[in-house]
């Protein structure tokens, strides 16, 4: 196939649209319903992100896709007790594959972002993890193959439209990349560099001690960080995205989001969130989405006197301010990742506050004495990079 018809663009009123090969073949396959315009741009670059990440850890991995930046992203490692509890996970360990857990663990992350995501695989789809992916609102998925019991049980999704692609693994673009913008053709060398740990190697802080699991995690940020848009910081714990800030004209703004997303991700786990009682008919997006208000300053929302029989069983105690702040102070060796340099201390100040201990970002800000500093003073890991991986 050399080309493919979308159905309208980036919004309905642009037309026409299609995707196709200047030379060659279309190294994807559609092999269940019909992908639009961003679902392509999702999937194209949450393949780059997981193959890339396979190539750097040798595990398996997965990515949930929404508007072209990444909502969560995970290695297949087995699910913890507790991430099975926050995760809704009915199945054994027995019945999960890792390439089920790395999907589990991404689309988790931040379940609220994910709603209608785009999934990508690094392996091939199997049933197992075909079941967790069918039973999510989710746009589409793309792997590198699928089992035929995969394959038919997600041809039965969303009524039999569910968008399911195949792409060839050994697929190699062009080192020149273009695109056009108002007209006006753009070219520049593919960003093609490799994130390995030698690109951490230059600790600049008093504590200089990177742990190989750290250092796993540090390269899950960087090479999470390649495929999201800038600005963007990361926030890791465990082979896990666990907080994506992308798109911010501010660099603290984006520690700040991807701060408050990893906050969220880990209150979801205090004693008082996993206790809450649903009602039986509760469907999973309003499930989520009260866990989320919970745990916010607008819990009223769900637990006032008039509102909270719709979502619980059991009325539930609020979960306080001070109990939240002593919860998020228990978070630790949770890495920091940067497209960039962090321009002031604040970054900083902000990222001890969600449990962060090794940072990597590019260095080359005029302040980076004083962004140091900030590091040592909470005796945090902190390498510079002199890599830039701005994603536009």
């Amino acid at each position: 196939m050399k080309e493919l018809a979308l159905k309208y663009g980036c919004n309905p009123n642009q037309k026409p649209a299609r995707v196709y090969m200047k030379d060659g073949e279309l190294p994807i396959d559609v092999l269940n319903g019909k992908p639009g315009y961003i679902n392509l741009l999702d999937a194209l670059n949450s393949w780059q992100l997981v193959k890339e990440l396979k190539e750097a850890t040798g595990l398996p991995c997965a990515a949930s896709f929404k508007h072209v930046s990444p909502a969560g992203v995970a290695i297949g490692t087995p699910l913890t007790d507790i991430e099975r509890k926050i995760y809704f996970v009915k199945e054994s360990n027995e019945e999960l594959s890792p390439i089920a857990n790395a999907y589990i663990k991404a689309r988790g992350s931040d379940r609220m972002s994910s709603y209608g995501d785009f999934c990508a695989l690094s392996e091939v789809c199997d049933a197992a993890t075909a079941r967790i992916v069918k039973r999510e609102v989710s746009d589409g998925i793309i792997a590198p193959g699928y089992t035929d019991e995969a394959l038919e049980i997600l041809k039965s999704k969303r009524r039999g439209t569910y968008c399911v692609l195949a792409i060839d693994p050994d697929y190699v673009p062009d080192p020149i990349e273009t695109k056009e913008v108002f007209g006006i053709t753009f070219e520049q060398g593919r960003n093609d560099i490799k994130i390995t740990p030698e690109i951490f190697s230059e600790v600049v802080t008093q504590n200089k001690d990177i742990p190989e699991e750290a250092m796993r995690d540090l390269i899950l940020s960087m090479i999470t960080l390649k495929y999201t848009q800038s600005n963007s910081v990361c926030y890791v714990k465990n082979g896990q995205a666990i907080g994506i800030g992308a798109g911010q004209q501010s660099r603290i703004h984006c520690t700040r989001l991807a701060g408050n997303k990893a906050d969220i991700w880990y209150l979801r786990q205090h004693p008082k969130v996993l206790g809450l009682q649903f009602v039986d008919s509760i469907r999973r997006a309003d499930r989520d989405n009260a866990i989320d208000i919970y745990i916010s300053d607008d819990y009223e929302d769900v637990l006032g006197d008039d509102v909270w029989q719709k979502t619980f069983k059991v009325r539930p105690e609020v979960l306080t301010r001070e109990e939240k702040k002593e919860w998020l102070a228990t978070n630790t060796n949770v890495i920091l990742g940067s497209d960039a340099f962090f321009p002031f201390g604040d970054n900083i100040e902000r990222a001890y506050k969600s449990g962060v201990k090794y940072v990597g970002e590019a260095g080359g800000s005029i302040r980076d004495d004083n962004v140091i500093e900030t590091a040592d003073r909470y005796d945090m890991v902190m390498a510079f990079t002199h890599v830039r991986l701005f994603h536009h």
